[in-house]
């Protein structure tokens, strides 16, 4: 089907070119006059603005996320006037197939009730510009998707693991599980000896099946496609700097479907909430 906008520009092709008349050419094109006089009156200068410096930032987002963040910036367009001008702007992307798993091999990840429950722990590897290898190591809360720690190095020996999670529990406390792969970083002696000290109990994903340390994971994609596929890195300071800032963005403003469009912090102070309420009805009951 022909949308009127079309039909409109075919109109003034048919009157530029051969000098037909307006008549004539509306009954070529079945259009009535009255529409090739009117003049739409929707202004939609302010959301074109709006939707070109959402993907200017965040280039790798899709229409759901653009819309979310719009509505938490207090902006009151429709979902439908937003998705038109999301696509006569050319920003729709195009979806990637997942690979599915048959239904009996599916081991779906249980959502933590609690804060500092389960922690997953990554690494990411990139280079710098020189051509020197880096890592990345991520550190997410299971229970509310929150990046506690994205810090990148040259290397990281298991010394150095357990000296960034003692720096991290020194500011949200200490979690009761860890998840990581099978990496030799989390099967040294080292680190399994320092989660025994502090009654951290480790989990490790099968191997050959990610999808086991799931949360990370897609943690990861993102990551990956804001900061390390995004820029060219000269030092290791400079990647920190990056991270540390897209850290914030992401912890503050980023909606996730699975949290009910809240961002990770949003939905850590709705936690903190339930839990102190629960805990205020429970001491009532018992006096």
């Amino acid at each position: 089907m022909v949308r009127p906008s079309a039909k409109k520009r075919v109109i003034g092709k048919l009157k530029e070119q051969f000098g037909c008349a307006l008549e004539l050419c509306c009954d070529v094109v079945s259009y009535s006059r009255s529409s090739w006089y009117y003049k739409s009156r929707k202004d939609d200068t302010a959301l074109i603005s709006a939707l070109r410096d959402l993907a200017d930032d965040q280039p790798n987002r899709g229409f759901d996320n653009y819309y979310n963040r719009l509505k938490r910036e207090g902006h009151t367009w429709s979902r439908n006037k937003v998705l038109r001008v999301y696509r006569e702007l050319g920003l729709v992307r195009r979806p990637k197939r997942r690979k599915r798993l048959p239904e009996e091999q599916r081991k779906p990840l249980n959502e933590p009730a609690q804060l500092n429950e389960v922690w997953s722990m990554d690494f990411m590897t990139d280079s710098l510009e020189d051509g020197r290898a880096i890592r990345v190591l991520n550190i997410i809360d299971d229970c509310n998707r929150e990046c506690l720690m994205s810090k990148c190095s040259i290397s990281y020996p298991s010394e150095r693991v357990i000296r960034e999670l003692e720096m991290l529990a020194e500011q949200v406390g200490y979690p009761k599980h860890i998840r990581t792969d099978n990496g030799p970083e989390f099967q040294s002696r080292t680190y399994k000896a320092w989660c025994q000290s502090k009654g951290i109990q480790v989990v490790y994903s099968e191997p050959g099946k990610p999808m086991q340390n799931g949360y990370v994971e897609r943690f990861n994609r993102t990551f990956r496609e804001d900061v390390l596929d995004a820029y060219l890195f000269n030092s290791i300071s400079q990647v920190n700097v990056i991270a540390e800032k897209w850290k914030e963005e992401y912890n503050n403003k980023h909606p996730h479907k699975s949290l009910g469009r809240m961002s990770p912090r949003e939905y850590r102070e709705r936690k903190t909430f339930s839990s102190a309420c629960r805990l205020k009805k429970r001491s009532y009951l018992l006096t």
